[in-house]
C-alpha cells in the first residue's frame, strides 16, 4: 500500500484491527474471537480476502457479520448469521486437530518473550489479585495454529514470564514446545498499536519486525518487560487507509471495540 488515501486521525483499535487484517490473506481459514480479532478477520475478508473463512469457538463456520450488530460473544445467536454451518462445540474444535484451520486469533492480557498468552489471572495461583476469562478454547487454538496476537502495547501486558500459560506460545524457546507434545502451530506474529512483532526462527524470542508510522524502535523497548529483538531489515508499516478505516467503522459504529 502507499500514503496516498491514508487518513488521521485513527483510534489505537483500528490501527491494530486494519494491521492485523493485514496479515490474513485469502483462501485461509481463521479461528477469530471477538473484538478486534474478528473486526480484522471480516476487514480482509471485505477488501483482499473475499474467500476467508471464519470460524467461531462457538461452533460457527462462516457467518456473515452484521454492521452494527456485532456479537458480544462467540456463542451469541448474532455469530450464526447467514453462516454456512452451525456445529457442536466438540466439532469445530476438532477440526483443529484434523488440520483444517490455517490461524488462530486473540488477544490476552499478557504475553511474554515465548510468545505464552495469560487469559486465565493475574498474581499467584493460590492468591490471585485479578481473575480474567479462563481459556476456553484458547488453548485447543494456540496448541494446533499458527497464532496472531492482538493487543496494547504496554509493559504491564509484556512481561518477562506470564503469572501463568493459558495459552501456549514457544513455552520456554527454542524446541520447548515441539518437546511438549506441540509439533504443529505456534505463535507467528503480535500485533499491537506499536510495531508488528515475529519471532526468531532458533531462539524463538520476540523480534520486532515492523514499527507503525512515527514510533521509533527505542519507544517499543521502553512499553516491553524484557528485551526485545529486532530484525535486521526492520521494515515501516503503511498507516491505515480511508478503505479501511470505513469498513470498520461501518462495522462498528457505536465503537464497542474501535474507540
Amino acid at each position: 500500500m502507499t500514503k496516498e488515501g491514508a487518513a488521521k486521525p485513527y483510534t489505537a483499535s483500528e490501527l491494530l484491527a486494519v494491521m492485523a487484517a493485514r496479515l490474513l490473506r485469502d483462501g485461509q481459514v481463521v479461528f477469530a474471537g471477538v473484538g478486534i480479532p474478528l473486526l480484522a478477520a471480516t476487514l480482509a475478508q471485505r477488501s483482499h480476502a473475499p474467500k476467508l473463512t471464519i470460524l467461531f469457538e462457538g461452533g460457527v463456520i462462516g457467518p456473515f457479520i452484521v454492521p452494527g450488530q456485532l456479537p458480544p460473544s462467540t456463542n451469541e445467536q448474532r455469530c450464526t448469521r447467514r453462516a454456512n454451518m452451525v456445529l457442536p462445540i466438540a466439532d469445530v474444535l476438532l477440526l483443529l486437530q484434523r488440520g483444517y484451520v490455517d490461524v488462530g486469533f486473540m488477544g490476552g492480557a499478557q504475553i511474554d518473550r515465548f510468545g505464552n498468552l495469560n487469559s486465565s489471572f493475574i498474581g499467584s495461583t493460590d492468591n490471585p489479585t485479578i481473575r480474567l476469562p479462563g481459556t476456553g478454547g484458547g488453548n485447543d487454538i494456540s496448541s494446533l495454529t499458527q497464532m496472531i496476537v492482538a493487543m496494547k502495547h504496554e509493559k504491564r501486558r509484556f512481561v518477562p514470564d506470564v503469572d501463568f500459560i493459558t495459552s501456549p506460545g514457544w513455552i520456554k524457546g527454542g524446541k520447548s514446545r515441539e518437546q511438549r507434545g506441540l509439533p504443529t502451530g505456534g505463535m507467528w506474529r503480535v500485533v499491537t498499536d506499536l510495531a508488528v512483532m515475529g519471532f526468531d526462527d532458533e531462539r524463538r524470542e520476540m523480534k520486532v519486525l515492523a514499527l507503525h508510522p512515527g514510533v521509533e524502535l527505542a519507544q517499543v523497548q521502553q512499553n516491553t518487560g524484557f528485551n526485545l529483538l529486532a530484525d535486521k531489515n526492520l521494515e515501516h508499516t503503511e498507516p491505515p487507509m480511508r478503505a479501511e478505516l470505513d469498513v470498520l467503522r461501518d462495522l462498528d459504529p457505536q465503537r464497542l471495540y474501535t474507540a
